[in-house]
This record gives structure tokens, sequence and C-alpha cells, in this order.
């Protein structure tokens, strides 16, 4: 099947995985597959008006990847108990303003523990590049997007074909991601083959 992915499609594969190191989780989910999908802004997915239109991007899905992950994406300081909290203030230590401020440089979740631990480092400054696998969810959107394709009449998987398999596996995290924040699956799957289309021409 991996023989018919472009290299688009490949890529999306590799960043998803990438994706779920870096946020120490483990198995690839959908929505790591969504978050790879959106990775690149100009790309054919995360371009869709249908997504475009409910500011749907990679910051988007990231923060809600780990706010589902039971992290804090920023909006309240629950990492100390209220003894401790008293005692910061007291000596003028603000943690919600800390918490703000470090999530403010550093991106959404930044103070939050992963899940899984992260791979152990491999030499002095690699992060560890063993093979996370992909949920059965993940690999089921994989099956789909060659269905996908194959219903398009097309010879290759494209991203585009990727993001019509995360539609279709309605019970994954990617789709449900999209749907709670209220993205048109219609709107979103005319979108991608007016691009495969596109793309054919």
């Amino acid at each position: 099947m991996f023989e018919r992915f472009t290299r688009a499609a490949r890529e999306t594969v590799i960043r998803a995985q990438a994706e779920a190191r870096e946020l120490g989780h483990a198995p690839i989910g959908t929505e790591h597959v969504l978050l790879a999908l959106l990775a690149d802004p100009a790309g054919p997915v995360a371009s869709a008006p249908a997504l475009r239109e409910k500011q749907v991007d990679a910051g988007y899905a990231r923060a809600e990847i780990i706010r589902r992950a039971g992290g804090d994406t920023g909006t309240a300081a629950t990492d100390a108990d209220a003894a401790d909290r008293e005692a910061l203030r007291a000596i003028g230590i603000d943690l919600d303003a800390v918490r703000r401020a470090i999530e403010e440089n550093f991106g959404p979740g930044a103070l939050n523990l992963p899940r899984e631990p992260a791979p152990k480092r491999k030499g002095l400054f690699r992060r560890g590049t063993g093979h996370i696998p992909f949920s059965p969810r993940a690999k089921k959107v994989l099956e789909l997007s060659l269905r996908e394709a194959i219903r398009l009449k097309h010879n290759y998987i494209a991203p585009e074909h990727i993001m019509l398999g995360v539609l279709r596996e309605e019970r994954g995290p990617g789709a449900q991601i999209l749907a709670e924040r209220g993205v048109d699956a219609d709107e979103l799957r005319a979108d991608l083959a007016r691009s495969l289309h596109a793309d054919a021409a």
C-alpha cells in the first residue's frame, strides 16, 4: 500500500510519528495523523476553506490533543495545591501569571508532563528514534485512505486521501476534534475533492 503514497503523503506519516514522539504519546493515533496533515499551513489539507473557516490549524489541534490527554492548555494552573499557591503568593509569586508567561513563550502545554515517558535520548544530543506503532484506528485511517483513492479512481494516495480517511473513521479522536469544532465534514470532503481534481488537471 505504501508504494502508492505520494512524497507528501509519506511525509505526513513520518510527521505523525514525530508529533506523537514530541508529545510523548504512544501509539500514534488518528489525532496525530490530523496534526501531521495540518502541520503544513500551505498544504492541501490545512488550506481547505472548511478548516480555515473554523480556525482549525496545527496549533489548535495540538492544544486539543494535549487537553484530551489530560494536560492543561494554559487556562488554569492546577499543578500546586492551595497551600503551596498561597505560600508562593505571600512572597510575591503568582503561579497563574508564571504559567501564562511560560506558555506565551514556549507554547500551550509547555509545563505539562507527557502521559507516556518520552523516548530515552541516544547519543549526546539526539532524541530516541525508535518506532512508535500506529493505533488500530490510525491503521484504519491509512486503509481508508487507500479505499478513498480507489473510490476516486486514483492510483496514488495523497494527503487529501488521508484526510478523507480521518473523516471516515468517525469514532477516532481526529474526526472528533473536527466535529467538536463544528467543521462540516461534507464541506471538507468537497474541498478535498476540489484539491485532488486541481492536482490531476
